[in-house]
This record gives structure tokens, C-alpha cells and sequence, in this order.
């Protein structure tokens, strides 16, 4: 039997797309239902490894785990890591199949995968009892619209009723949903069912009259009101959710009395990736984790992450240019602790051989570790499971980059040397025993009398993340019109709403 569906679209990005699917996936799946995510298409940096080996974005991970089911590729076909402004590595279930220009992609590439993204979604419907999709972007990017395959594209093919989410917090909602309607072909609207509004702050009723003004002018209800939930913490797509400038990863949790504040800078290199690797840090009371793009913001870091990079060759020359290697230079003399994460950890080897992301050739790298790498086509994917400093640890691998490690100490599958680490294994922080003795390591080189809570869980943490967005639809959403169009499809032609009208 094919399951139910329903396409989660915005009107801008990071409307807020990706958290309400996974609200919706967790509501869902708590009713008994078999639930599973999807998204055609997808452009980020943040992504993770599924256990088939497949590449795909962490956010239709994280969904993934919301709806309580393991991650597969096929709930993201095609995923799409930027290089630079204009191209970007194409994956293809799971696997890279080539670089290409935005108008290589744009201009055929995109159209010859509609084949395989609708194949993906349709196995999954024959698979699940629904399927909540996510869009990309807006629906109504009309410039793109004839080579979609992940917003209205979808949703006509496969017969999908469309929600619009909305982020009344940066105003202009309203126009936004009509505009974003208004811009639709007649075949497209039929589709719309109506309109979610999110990260609502104040008294609801205050908004009601231009709800009723909205459907008044579309046509179309709006299915719910979601208010403004601070820290979730839940897996971003494109990029960091709040401004460089002194971005803190989490709101930090006051540490138990007499014991001192660990601080985490974390350097914002270019086409950063997977910085979600920081997140367990920040869950840790007493610990702030902010991004960073200074060199005297190092000064006062109990600990410094070179993070994951698309671009490791582009990261070495930034870091120089801003005097940050010089600044982990002297940390490294100074005994103090530094921890590169894949791409960082190759910024900090000796040599980088690069012919394939940069194509840049023989680079020197910070000489903070006796490790050179040597760029490979074939990219690895793995999901690793080791141990360090006495704790078991799980991670995932994501590179192209093949390490040579000559010397220091065995960590995972890097080394360390003095207070310096570094690993091309995503991830391993969420191990929670390896985690705190991690800090307690970098506690004790930084002269910090910091002790991690022993009861920190970062897995069920998450799990109460992923637990308040499905209260979220629960609570604010009217769940029985929602279950009613993802069980029954599409509307009945809901009427047009010409470009104009007052």
C-alpha cells in the first residue's frame, strides 16, 4: 500500500523547514505511525554517513532519528557540497559522482536526476505509512522552477499537498505567504493547502485577524502557530543560525559551584563543514563554545577547534591571513590544547598534496603534527568505532584526504603530540565517556579546575530536542487537518490568487 505524504516548503531558507519536518516526524511517529523523511535535494556542508556508507545532509539524519528509523539514501538522492560561490560537488545516493557549475547543474544535470529522486520517494511511500518531505529554499524561486526536484517539482508529480512555513520572527509574513502563493503557476497552487507560521513571540491573538485576512485574500488556512523555541539545538543545513561575530553554539549551562567555565573557540574557517561536531561540547555544563574569526580571540580559549572543511587547502591560506596560525602556533608551544577535525586536522600536518579539491598541489600545512596528506578521488566514507583515552568511540568519516601519520601518539585515526590533536573521525565527541575525559584532559592543560557532569547524555539530549519539536506540532498545529491532508493527498484545486490583488 503507498503511504501518505506531505511537502513541508518555506518561503525563504531557514524558515524553519527542516525543524517543523522533524516535528512532524516525531508527532507522527509517537501516534504508532511508520514515518520516514526526505528531502530530493539538498545543498549543505553538514553532513553524515549512513550505515550502507551512503553520504547524505544531517539534517534528513536528524529527521531521521526523529521519526525513530534508521538514515538511508534514500531519504536524500542527491546532495550538493558547495566548493565555491559557483560549483559544487554533486553526491548522488550516497556517493560522488562529479563537481559541476551552478549553471552545469541548473542547465541539464538537474533534470536528468528528477528519474532517480522520484524513485527514491516512491520506494519510500511503498515502505512507510508517510512520508513528510522537506522543500529547498522557496517554491517560488520561478527562475528554477523548470528543472525542480525538490519543491513544487515533487510535490506535482507526485500528487504531494504542500504547507508553507513561514519565520514570522523576521517579519513580513504575511506578504511572504502571499507573494510566495502568488508567484506559483495555477497547477502549482492546487497543491498549496495552506500556510505555518513560526518562532511566533506574544499573545497569538493579536495575530488572528490577519490570519483571517490571509485566507480572506488566498483562499488558504493556516494549519498552526509555532512560538519561538530557544535552544533547540537541532542540526543545521546551510549555515550557522546567528551571526559569526561572537556566536555561541548553545546557551551554556552555569557548571557546579567552585568549579570554573571552560571556554571553546572554534575557528570559522571558509566552507566550514559539519560544525555540528561542537555541539556536544556545548551541551556540557560549564562549557561555551563560540565562533571565532580573530586571532586574539584565541587568547583567553581554553581550547581551540580547527573544524571540518571543504575546502582545507582555502582554510590554511585564511588561517595565515588572519594570523590565526601564527596564534596556534604559539598555543602549541605553550602546551596549550588544539583539536583539528578532518579538514583541520590537516591544516595541522606537515604537507597537504592536493590535485583534487583545490587542485593547488604541494601545499605546507602548520607543522603542528608529523602527518602528511595526500588528496585521493575516491572519497572515504566510513563509520569508524574505536577507542581513546580508555573510552569507546563512535564516529564517521567524510574526506578525501589520506593521512600519513609519522610520529606522536596513536588518537583514533590521527595522533597527538603534547596538547595538540587531531582526527579526521566526526562525531566522537558525542561518545559521552570519551567526551569527558577529552575535557578533563584539556581541563587540566589549560589549569582549569573543571570536573564534567557525569550524567551528561548527549544521546538523550537529543532525544528531548527532537521530543519538544514534536510538542511543538502537538500543542500549536491543528494535527487532525494535518493528518487529514497527509493521509488523503493533495487538495481539490484550491482557487488562483492573481499576481496583484489587493
Amino acid at each position: 500500500m503507498r503511504g501518505g505524504g506531505l511537502l513541508v516548503a518555506g518561503t525563504t531558507s531557514d524558515a524553519g523547514k527542516s525543524v517543523v519536518t522533524a516535528g512532524i516526524c516525531r508527532w507522527l511517529v509517537r501516534k504508532g505511525l511508520k514515518v520516514a523523511p526526505f528531502k530530493g535535494q539538498n545543498m549543505s556542508l553538514n553532513s553524515f554517513v549512513t550505515r550502507e556508507g551512503a553520504e547524505i545532509g544531517r539534517a534528513q539524519a536528524m529527521q531521521a532519528q526523529a521519526a525513530r528509523v534508521e538514515p538511508t539514501a534514500l531519504m536524500n538522492p542527491v546532495l550538493l557540497k558547495p566548493g565555491s560561490d559557483r560549483s559544487s560537488q554533486v553526491v548522488l545516493m550516497g556517493k560522488p559522482v562529479g563537481e559541476l557549475s551552478a549553471r552545469g547543474y541548473h542547465g541539464g544535470r538537474q533534470k536528468e536526476l528528477f528519474e532517480p529522486v522520484m524513485a527514491c520517494l516512491e520506494e519510500l511511500r511503498g515502505m512507510y505509512d508517510a512520508v513528510i518531505c522537506e522543500g529547498a529554499g522557496s517554491p517560488a524561486e520561478i527562475n528554477l522552477r523548470r528543472t525542480d526536484i525538490v519543491n513544487m517539482g515533487i510535490a506535482r508529480a507526485a500528487r504531494l499537498p504542500v504547507v508553507v512555513v513561514g519565520d514570522i520572527d523576521r517579519g513580513g509574513v504575511f506578504a511572504q505567504f502571499f507573494g510566495t502563493t502568488a508567484l506559483l503557476s495555477p497547477e502549482d497552487q492546487s497543491l498549496v493547502a495552506g500556510y505555518l507560521v513560526n518562532k511566533f513571540r506574544g499573545d497569538v491573538t493579536l495575530l488572528e485577524p490577519g490570519l483571517d485576512m490571509l485566507h480572506g485574500l488566498t483562499g488558504r488556512r493556516t494549519f498552526g502557530v509555532l512560538p519561538y523555541a530557544h535552544g533547540l539545538g537541532i542540526d543545521e543545513e546551510d549555515g550557522l543560525r546567528v551571526s559569526l561575530r561572537g556566536a555561541v553554539r548553545e546557551s551554556v549551562v552555569a557548571p557546579p559551584f567552585g568549579e570554573d567555565v571552560l571556554r571553546v573557540a572554534v575557528c570559522a574557517v571558509p566552507l566550514m563543514s559539519n560544525f555540528t561536531d561542537v555541539d556536544a561540547l556545548a551541551a556540557e555544563p560549564g562549557v561555551v563554545v563560540r565562533f571565532v574569526d580573530r586571532a586574539e580571540e584565541l587568547v583567553d580559549a581554553d581550547l581551540v577547534v580547527v573544524p571540518g572543511t571543504r575546502g582545507t587547502v582555502k582554510a590554511l591560506a585564511w588561517l595565515r591571513e588572519r594570523g590565526l596560525a601564527d596564534a596556534l602556533a604559539r598555543r602549541a608551544a605553550e602546551g596549550r590544547p588544539v583539536l583539528g577535525i578532518c579538514g583541520g586536522f590537516q591544516v595541522l600536518g606537515e604537507h597537504i598534496e592536493d590535485e583534487v579539491e583545490s587542485r593547488a598541489g604541494a601545499v605546507d600545512g602548520l607543522g603542528l603534527l608529523p602527518v602528511r596528506v595526500r588528496f585521493a578521488r575516491e572519497k572515504t566514507l566510513a563509520r569508524p568505532v574505536g577507542e581513546a583515552l580508555g573510552e569507546r568511540v563512535e564516529g564517521y568519516e567524510i574526506h578525501h584526504g589520506v593521512a600519513s601519520v609519522a610520529g606522536g601518539e596513536s588518537f583514533l585515526d590521527g595522533c597527538r603530540v603534547g596538547s595538540v590533536w587531531g582526527t579526521h573521525w566526526h562525531g566522537s565527541l558525542e561518545s559521552d565517556g570519551f567526551r569527558r575525559a577529552f575535557l578533563r584532559e584539556v581541563a587540566a592543560a589549560a589549569g582549569r579546575r573543571f570536573v564534567p557532569a557525569p550524567d551528561t547524555s548527549f544521546g538523550t539530549l537529543r532525544e528531548e530536542q527532537l521530543d519538544r519539536l514534536g510538542d511543538l506540532i502537538e500543542e500549536h498545529a491543528d494535527t487532525d487537518a494535518l493528518l487529514r491532508l497527509i493521509e488523503e493527498g493533495a487538495p481539490a484545486g484550491l482557487p488562483f490568487v492573481p499576481p496583484g490583488a489587493p
